[in-house]
């Protein structure tokens, strides 16, 4: 038997994130992604033993790339300014590479974290928040943000408004991760800078 090739089932996972994304992973069936990806349902089985599996493929494959990026940011040992530039600089960027994941992420988190096979969504949670507060407490610690910071609101809000974009960023649109972020920088961090 001749195993299927890497590049088809990184389209059949593509599609499946499209399909989850769009109509949610409980609403979403292998016959649903095995139409979508124009072959019957039987035959995505060749590939996978189950919807669970692609999901969470998908949701690994999104988030070793995340934390590949963010460990970057974080071990070049960059102010505190310049790191939270650069995590959302790199989040912008795993938008543009893994929207419909993001997007599953969003949507899905709290019901699919309660699964076992899914436990590894809540570390990297504590992970991301860990990073994210982090970086904020070392600012108004240093004095680069305004010391009446409240840090938690701010990664809430900072987190929040990030990935909410993935609702509406079409990659390959007007604008690149890259300026989408700069200009989210600008209007967020008027807001917290230390004004001199």
């Amino acid at each position: 038997m001749v195993s299927p090739s890497p590049e088809r089932r990184e389209e059949l996972l593509a599609t499946a994130a499209e399909v989850f994304a769009e109509q949610g992973y409980k609403a979403t069936t292998v016959r649903k992604i095995a139409d979508a990806a124009g072959m019957l349902a039987g035959s995505l089985y060749y590939h996978f033993d189950s919807k669970e599996s692609m999901l969470e493929e998908i949701l690994r494959t999104f988030l070793d790339e995340l934390w590949g990026g963010y460990d970057s940011v974080l071990a070049s040992e960059l102010g505190p300014r310049e790191t939270l530039e650069a995590l959302v600089t790199e989040s912008f960027r795993e938008i543009d590479r893994h929207r419909a994941a993001v997007a599953i992420y969003q949507k899905e988190h709290r019901q699919l974290v309660a699964q076992e096979r899914f436990a590894f969504l809540a570390e990297s949670q504590r992970r991301f928040e860990k990073a994210w507060l982090s970086t904020l407490e070392r600012g108004v610690g240093e004095r680069v943000f305004r010391a009446d910071l409240d840090v938690r609101l701010t990664y809430r809000f900072v987190r929040d408004t990030v990935w909410v974009a993935a609702s509406w960023y079409q990659p390959g649109g007007q604008h690149s991760p890259e300026e989408i972020a700069r200009q989210y920088l600008s209007m967020v961090l008027e807001g917290i800078a230390l004004r001199t």
